[in-house]
């Protein structure tokens, strides 16, 4: 065959293979609102950066007749490129062959990407479309999961890992995105469940739509499975570089810093009246942070889930940190069973890819109730405990008002490591409110006195000038300074940059064994 014949062959075959499952089913896929794979690693990747591997990679399945169906890409594509100018590993899977289902070597694919992120240590984003496990090949169709359930695992905390939802994710699919740091879901075309409505009908006799069963609110809002939501492809895969801008690229290299454009000397003198007078008003936590950050950009993680929590990233000085805080506007900010968890696995992915920690504490304490202590309250909210002790990443806290009991020790106490304890002249930092306080240490008093009422609110105030404040906490070194809050955003910067060096190890062991 002459040079120019095996030139024609290969255009001819990378022409197939481009053109997916034909134009009818991109043209469904297209009717459905969704992209197809190509399209996607597109608009994910830098223009003209990405490098296909694997282009020609087929199936060897003949049964039920699998040896008569062409699967051009294997139905998915896979490679590397950048992103914001850095190095990214991705998959797509390209549901106009064979449904995206994952077979033998289509799970070859993806387990090769896998192992060239973690070889080279880059990030790695799936874009998970499919119909499931190619059943045609059984068992070697559960393999190919259980290998690439088997990488996830071993690149957590070495690679970041993100999962993009943007179709059908069913059955043992699902396990691969949940092993992950990160999944993003498409509001409209995404679902990710166990089993469908139709087995639970069968099983249950419970009626449920797709979209209730597994959609993005459903993951974003009630079950916590997914982190961001996104109205469309574009704006999802448009969060994802964003995402990928806070992080480092490994476990070994530090997040991106940038050049601050913001003075880190910057005061704000609306964080002197973001705090109500009275102490039982609520106020939206967002009023502090944003004034903070570089620029008020804070990208939350789970904003939808948990919302008496808020966590995500932002920047201080053009260095990317990991942002706690409760939120006193859902709950009075006080600490639950979802929230706790929501909080303890952001503070270990921060630790794990060297994300420095800042903590906002206000919180009257754990959430009261049978439905929590039956829910097993003492062991999610010990994960929150672990988590920031385990942490040895710089950690700052900045305590704004209530600061009570085992909560106050949960966020990032001095006791739990912290680095440097910062707080408002408005904090309360006490075994427990002044109300309950006064009920307890002044009952005899209080029941004895001719107006209870009064004396109650006389015992009150007591206790609240002597114990509810931070001065109390000042004087044993458990809070490092009172600061005012209009300089909240220079001193935690300051904070932050005396401890970029931080060095701490802690004992050898194979691993801890974290609360369940």
């Amino acid at each position: 065959m002459a040079q120019e014949d095996r030139l024609e062959e290969l255009a001819r075959r990378e022409a197939r293979v481009r053109a997916g499952g034909g134009e009818d089913k991109v043209r469904k896929q297209h009717e459905a609102g969704k992209l197809c794979a190509r399209e996607r690693l597109d608009r994910l990747f830098d223009p003209g950066s990405f490098v296909e591997l694997d282009r020609f990679v087929t199936h060897r399945c003949t049964e039920f007749g699998m040896d008569r169906v062409e699967a051009p890409g294997e139905g998915v594509v896979t490679g590397y490129g950048r992103v914001a100018g850095r190095l990214c590993f991705a998959y797509a899977q390209d549901f106009t062959v064979i449904g995206g289902s994952l077979g033998e070597m289509h799970a070859a694919k993806i387990c090769k990407v896998l192992d060239l992120a973690v070889k080279t240590g880059a990030p790695v984003v799936g874009l998970n479309d499919s119909g499931g496990a190619r059943i045609q090949e059984g068992v070697l169709a559960l393999n190919g999961y259980g290998q690439i359930f088997y990488r996830n695992t071993l690149a957590s905390g070495v690679i970041p890992q993100i999962s993009v939802i943007m179709g059908p994710c069913a059955g043992g699919a699902v396990y691969s995105p949940a092993l992950t740091d990160f999944v993003f879901m498409v509001a409209g075309t995404a679902q990710m469940f166990i089993t469908g409505p139709q087995v639970i009908k069968a099983v249950t006799g419970e009626e449920v739509s797709l979209e209730q069963l597994g959609g993005a609110q459903t993951h974003n809002r009630v079950s916590g499975v997914a982190h961001f939501i996104a109205q469309g492809e574009d704006e999802c895969l448009a969060q994802v570089r964003r995402l990928l801008q806070f992080l480092p690229s490994n476990n070994l290299e530090d997040p991106p810093r940038l050049t601050p454009s913001d003075p880190p000397d910057r005061r704000a003198p609306g964080l002197r009246t973001v705090i109500p007078e009275d102490p039982n008003k609520p106020y939206d936590v967002r009023d502090v942070l944003t004034p903070v950050l570089d620029a008020g950009d804070l990208m939350e993680v789970h904003p939808l889930y948990a919302t008496n929590a808020v966590v995500g990233f932002g920047r201080l000085a053009g260095i990317p940190v990991g942002v706690v805080a409760n939120q006193p506007a859902t709950l009075a900010g006080c600490l639950d069973i979802n929230a706790s968890d929501k909080i303890a696995r952001f503070v270990r992915f921060c630790d794990a890819f060297n994300l420095p920690l800042v903590t906002w504490v206000d919180t009257p304490g754990y959430l009261p109730g049978t439905a929590q202590e039956y829910g097993g309250i003492i062991r999610h909210g010990a994960k929150v405990l672990y988590a920031y002790s385990e942490a040895t990443v710089p950690k700052v806290t900045v305590v704004l008002r209530k600061a009570y009991g085992g909560a106050y020790l949960a966020m990032c106490a001095r006791s739990l490591g912290a680095d440097r304890v910062l707080a408002w002249p408005s904090a309360e930092i006490a075994v427990m409110g002044p109300e309950g306080a006064a009920n307890i240490i002044f009952r005899d008093e209080i029941a004895a006195a001719p107006d209870p009422a009064a004396a109650r609110r006389e015992y009150i105030q007591e206790y609240r000038a002597k114990f509810a404040n931070p001065y109390v906490a000042a004087a044993v070194g458990f809070v490092d300074s009172v600061i005012d809050p209009q300089e909240t955003r220079p001193r935690v910067i300051e904070a932050l940059l005396a401890l970029l060096g931080k060095r701490e190890d802690r004992p050898a062991k194979k691993h801890g064994n974290i609360p369940a």
